[in-house]
C-alpha cells in the first residue's frame, strides 16, 4: 500500500507544520516537562496543603526502609499514599487491607511517574466499626498462631508470695487492687508503672510484662509469682493499647501466670484472650489472686478439728475393739491358777529334797565323827611335831653362817656376790671377808686399789632365820 505525500497546500494548516514557530500574538512560551511537572506540583501542594481523606486501605505494605505505602479507595476512585518512616513507627495500630481509615496529610505529585499521591502524617481508624474490624482481623491472625489456645494457659498459684502489677501508678486502679489485697490477704506487691493509653503505651506495657518475666529468682528484686495487667474502663479506642500485637505476644510468652484486668466487665481486649485468666475488673483480679485469709484460717481450723476428731474416733473405736477382744480372753485367775499350783508343787519338792539332803549329810557326818578318837588325834599331833622339829634342825645345819663361828669366812666381791674360786678372787681386785662377828675388806695383791668401806655388821643367824632369809 502506498501512502501519498501530503498535499503541498496543506502547509498552510498550522497543525500540519513541521517546524515549531511562534505564532503572531502568542505569549505562551513552551515549557519543559520538568517545568510543567514542577508547576503542577506547586499548584497541587498549594491548593491541598492540608487534607483529611477517608477511605479503605488497599495494597498496604511496609518497605525495608520503614516507609509505609498503600492506596486509599472508595467505590469510585483510588489515590496512592505514603507515610514516611518516622510517622509510620508511631502508628497506634497495624494497618491492613480492608480497614477504613482517615488519613491526614498533604497532596503532592510524583513527577517520575506523572502521578499524584497523599503524603500522610497521621493515620487513624475511621470510627469504632472500622476499629472493631481491625480487632477481629488481629484476633483471627493471632488466634491462628495458637496464642489464645487453652493448652497454653497456666494454673494460677494458690497463695502467691509476690504479686507484680502492670498499670498506671497514679490511677484508681492500683489503689483498688492494693486495698482489696490488704482486705483479703496482704502480700508483697511490686508495681511496674506504665502508660495505659496513648502513644507509647503498648510498648511500655509489653516491656513491663517481659521485665517481670526476666527477673531471676533470688535476685535483689523479687520475682513475682503472679502478674496482673490492669487498666480502668474506657472506649475501645482508650483500651486499644491492650489490643496491640506487641502486648498480646508479651503476655502469651510470659512464664509467670498472668491475670488480665482491663476495662469493665463488658470490655474485652486481646490481652484477655492471651492471659492465663481474665478478670472482669481490677478489683476482681485482686480477689482472684489471693484467698481471704480469715476464711483460709477458718478452713484450717475446721480441718484441724476434723483431723483431731478422726484421731479420737479411731482411738475410741480401737478401745472398743480391744474391750470386745478382752471379753473373749480367759480370766486372770484362770491363767494364774495352774502356774501357782506348779509353783506350790515345786516348792514342796524343793523342801523335801533339802530335808532329805540335810539328813544324809548329818548321817555321813555322824559316821565320820565316830571314827575320830582322842588317842588317834594325839598320835597324829606327836608325829607332825617331830617332823617339824627335824626340818628345823636340817635348816640350821644348812645355814652357811652357822659355820662362821667355827673359824670359817665367807668371801664376797665389791658387788656383794659370793666368790667361790681363786681366779674370781684375783680378778675381783677388792674383796670382803665375812666373819661371825663382822666384815673385813681386803685388797688383792697387785691391784693398787684401796679396800672398800666395811659393810655393816650382819645380824645374827637367828634373827636372819627368823626373818626367813637364807644365804
Amino acid at each position: 500500500m502506498t501512502v501519498p505525500f501530503p498535499d503541498p497546500a496543506s502547509e498552510t494548516d498550522p497543525a500540519a507544520r513541521l517546524l515549531a514557530e511562534a505564532a503572531p500574538g502568542d505569549n505562551v512560551p513552551p515549557l519543559s516537562v520538568s517545568q510543567l511537572s514542577a508547576a503542577i506540583k506547586r499548584t497541587v501542594e498549594d491548593g491541598f496543603s492540608r487534607v483529611r481523606v477517608r477511605g479503605e486501605l488497599s495494597g498496604a505494605k511496609r518497605a525495608a526502609s520503614g516507609h509505609f505505602y498503600a492506596a486509599l479507595k472508595d467505590d469510585n476512585a483510588l489515590i496512592d499514599m505514603v507515610m514516611w518512616k518516622g510517622q509510620a513507627a508511631r502508628l497506634a495500630f497495624r494497618p491492613e487491607d480492608g480497614i477504613e481509615v482517615i488519613a491526614t496529610g498533604k497532596l503532592t505529585t510524583y513527577p517520575g511517574r506523572s502521578k499524584y499521591q497523599l503524603v500522610v502524617d497521621t493515620l487513624e481508624v475511621a470510627g469504632e466499626g472500622a476499629l472493631m474490624l481491625l480487632f477481629e482481623k488481629l484476633k483471627a491472625r493471632l488466634g491462628a498462631e495458637g496464642l489464645f489456645d487453652q493448652e497454653r494457659k497456666q494454673d494460677l498459684p494458690r497463695l502467691p508470695r509476690v504479686i507484680g502489677v502492670v498499670t498506671s501508678p497514679t490511677g484508681a486502679v492500683i489503689r483498688d487492687i492494693l486495698h482489696r489485697l490488704a482486705d483479703r490477704f496482704p502480700m508483697h506487691v511490686i508495681v511496674w508503672p506504665v502508660l495505659v493509653q496513648g502513644e507509647g503505651a503498648a510498648a511500655q506495657v509489653a516491656n513491663a510484662v517481659r521485665g517481670f518475666d526476666a527477673l531471676a529468682p533470688g535476685g535483689p528484686v523479687p520475682r513475682p509469682d503472679l502478674v496482673i495487667v490492669a487498666r480502668g474502663g474506657g472506649s475501645i479506642e482508650d483500651l486499644w493499647a491492650f489490643n496491640e500485637e506487641v502486648v498480646v505476644r508479651a503476655i502469651a510468652d510470659c512464664r509467670i501466670p498472668t491475670i488480665s484486668a482491663v476495662g469493665h466487665e463488658t470490655d474485652t481486649t486481646l490481652a484477655d484472650y492471651a492471659a492465663d485468666r481474665r478478670a472482669p475488673t481490677p478489683t476482681a483480679a485482686a480477689e482472684i489472686a489471693v484467698p481471704v485469709r480469715a476464711e483460709l484460717q477458718e478452713l484450717l481450723l475446721q480441718r484441724a478439728g476434723r483431723m483431731i476428731a478422726a484421731a479420737n474416733r479411731h482411738q475410741v473405736l480401737a478401745g472398743e475393739r480391744l474391750a470386745a477382744l478382752a471379753r473373749h480372753l480367759p480370766k486372770r485367775e484362770g491363767l494364774y491358777a495352774p502356774q501357782r499350783q506348779r509353783l506350790d508343787d515345786a516348792g514342796d519338792r524343793l523342801d523335801r529334797s533339802q530335808r532329805q539332803r540335810l539328813a544324809m549329810t548329818a548321817e555321813r557326818l555322824a559316821t565320820r565323827g565316830a571314827a575320830l578318837r582322842p588317842a588317834l588325834l594325839a598320835r597324829r599331833w606327836d608325829r607332825d611335831r617331830a617332823r617339824l622339829e627335824g626340818l628345823g634342825r636340817l635348816l640350821d645345819s644348812l645355814d652357811p653362817r652357822a659355820l662362821l663361828s667355827r673359824g670359817y669366812a665367807m668371801v664376797r666381791d665389791a658387788g656383794g656376790a659370793i666368790v667361790t674360786s681363786a681366779g674370781t678372787a684375783r680378778g675381783a681386785g677388792h674383796l670382803r671377808l665375812l666373819f661371825a662377828d663382822g666384815e673385813v675388806p681386803v685388797a688383792v695383791e697387785g691391784t693398787g686399789m684401796p679396800p672398800p668401806r666395811p659393810a655393816r655388821k650382819p645380824p645374827p643367824p637367828e634373827a636372819k632365820r627368823g626373818q626367813g632369809e637364807l644365804f
